[in-house]
């Protein structure tokens, strides 16, 4: 659910700081405190037609930041969530934007945003202004029936309109084009948008909206907390087919707004309504290309994804599709989208030669782990091999809620996930070596797996202590890789984790365990006597106040009473791997 906690609890504080923050990103820009106007400073772009556009605060980076050279010339912000007053955009229009070529208005369709706006439009053309407005509603989440009179809301698709209208203005069109193309880009972008939550107003009472269970999602939420068309418990990949079905359905007559077919050219704008991760924005950006691509045949000419009009820290998305028109002029709609703008809420990151023309080679040519490292000539009997191995891997799967209890009470608690994980992988990969009698190619065989399969700090150490024990192999002459070739090889993979880490013995980490063992082996050449090294040195651990890992961070007293989960795991497979040699 969403936090009703805030950094920031003053909401008009909150707005004018926030205000002010996009004049320090932005040099062009300059803010009238007294009346929420962030606009373009006079010397920052030639005369052209102004585009002014505002709402409620809470919509970041709408509608501010979008204030920049070849955007929006001025952005007039009321309170959270509510409309600015009349005689803002009156002066807004009137005092702190370029007129001599006339002024364009952008509203979105909520009603007290039309008759404050449409207030100070009427105003300035009763002072023999030039000023043209549009509204957009673009929400294909209110059908006909219940938007009625008012119609549909307006939502993330008003920031087509700002890009584009911006883009025409800044090549010096008249008045009457900008606005004949903003309302044609209007016209022919519908959106929809869901959310897992409502959202908390910072300077408001928690518990004032009614809130989402939490496994349910709501389709159609608007950005203010307005309730959606419906409450369902779909994944994914429902929600966005629920969506476009209410986006491009034909035959949902309250709600086909726009036909958009297989041969339109499109535009896709996959929205952040500011509380969605980057990393599930990819997830949900990926489901409705492919969604669209596979049921509808629209494969978009640009795909934008990213957080451009917000409802607060909103836990949801929108997703908008404009379809592409003829403008009638020299520039297409495409054209100015694509066109730069210096405004901090802005980016298009890929240049439009790279979209007409996009890269299509690709680095397919794959290799298998291992497939040019040389044998190192010391041979194993692969026979022993597996069934030490196999024995000590499910010793140490069998020790899984062992390392895991140990690790909750001193980590995260991943620690035994993650090595059951790997043992279960090399179990796996064992079947593709029991052939292998070269010692370095079998280890090759086994790191590949570790790589692969272990994930975290661990899982990296023994990458690099497996890669460095193949190389310590390879470094040594002889036919057979006996107890004392493993030892050199052991100390040469110490070594080199040692580059890498400064775990040491009596840090409390799976160094306590390993370097007895490496040492023990090296002395003596009993795997027997390594082992038991090794389990003492785990044992040791209890107690033991970490200096490195996340054990250090998560801090308590858990530590005096449980070993190093990893030292412990380690320890389970050398006794296990010395039981198996036998």
């Amino acid at each position: 659910m969403s936090s009703s906690k805030h950094f920031i609890n003053d909401p008009e504080h909150l707005v004018l700081s926030a205000l002010t923050s996009i004049t320090l990103t932005n040099p062009t820009t300059a803010l009238d405190v007294a009346n929420k106007i962030l606009y373009l400073r006079p010397d920052a772009a030639e005369p052209q037609v102004s585009v002014i556009s505002g709402g409620g605060s809470g919509h970041e980076p709408s509608f501010a930041a979008y204030v920049g050279p070849g955007l929006l010339s001025g952005a007039v912000a009321g309170t959270i969530f509510a409309s600015p007053g009349a005689e803002q955009v009156r002066r807004c229009i009137l005092e702190r934007v370029e007129t001599s070529k006339g002024v364009l208005v952008v509203v979105m369709n909520y009603t007290g945003d039309v008759l404050n706006f449409g207030m100070a439009v009427e105003k300035a053309k009763a002072a023999g202004m030039q000023v043209e407005m549009v509204v957009m509603a673009d929400d294909a989440g209110v059908g006909r029936q219940q938007g009625g009179k008012v119609g549909r809301r307006g939502i993330a698709g008003t920031v087509f309109v700002h890009k584009i209208a911006g883009a025409l203005a800044a090549t010096g069109a008249k008045l009457e084009e900008v606005y004949q193309v903003a309302k044609l880009v209007a016209e022919n972008t519908v959106s929809i948008g869901s959310s897992l939550a409502h959202v908390h107003v910072p300077g408001r009472e928690a518990g004032g909206e009614e809130e989402l269970k939490q496994e349910e999602v709501e389709i159609g939420m608007g950005i203010h907390n307005e309730p959606g068309s419906e409450k369902t418990t779909a994944d994914l990949k429902g929600i966005v087919e629920t969506m476009l079905r209410y986006m491009l359905d034909q035959e949902d007559k309250d709600r086909a707004f726009l036909n958009v077919s297989s041969q339109d050219e499109t535009v896709l704008l996959v929205n952040n309504l500011g509380g969605v991760s980057v990393l599930e924005m990819g997830g949900i950006t990926n489901e409705v290309v492919s969604q669209l691509s596979q049921n509808y045949g629209i494969k978009p000419v640009r795909i934008i994804s990213g957080t451009f009009m917000t409802s607060l820290n909103g836990l949801g998305f929108s997703l908008s599709i404009l379809k592409l028109q003829d403008t009638g002029l020299s520039k297409s709609m495409l054209e100015l989208l694509d066109a730069p703008a210096e405004a901090s809420g802005w980016a298009a990151a890929v240049k439009p030669s790279t979209w007409s023309k996009p890269p299509t080679q690709t680095r397919d040519k794959g290799s298998g782990a291992g497939e040019d490292n040389k044998p190192c000539g010391l041979d194993i009997d692969p026979a022993l091999a597996q069934k030490a191995l196999s024995h000590a891997l499910q010793k140490v799967i069998d020790a899984e809620p062992d390392i895991t209890k140990y690790d909750t009470v001193v980590g995260d608690g991943d620690c035994g996930i993650g090595l059951k994980r790997g043992a279960e992988g090399i179990q796996k990969q064992l079947e593709q070596l029991k052939s292998e009698k070269d010692a370095a190619r079998f280890v090759d065989g086994i790191t590949s797996v570790v790589e692969n399969t272990m994930d975290g700090t661990s899982g990296a150490l023994y990458a690099i202590f497996l890669n460095a024990l193949a190389h310590g192999l390879r470094s040594q002459s002889g036919s057979q890789a006996d107890p004392s070739v493993w030892a050199k090889a052991l100390k040469v993979a110490m070594e080199s984790m040692g580059k890498y880490t400064p775990a040491k013995e009596g840090d409390r980490t799976l160094v306590d365990a390993l370097a007895p063992f490496v040492e023990q082996l090296g002395s003596s050449g009993d795997v027997g006597k390594a082992a038991q090294a090794a389990e003492e040195g785990a044992k040791k651990t209890k107690g033991m106040k970490a200096s490195l890992g996340r054990t250090v961070y998560v801090g308590g007293s858990g530590y005096e009473e449980v070993p190093d989960p990893g030292a412990y795991g380690l320890a389970v497979f050398f006794s296990a791997l010395a039981e198996g040699l036998k």
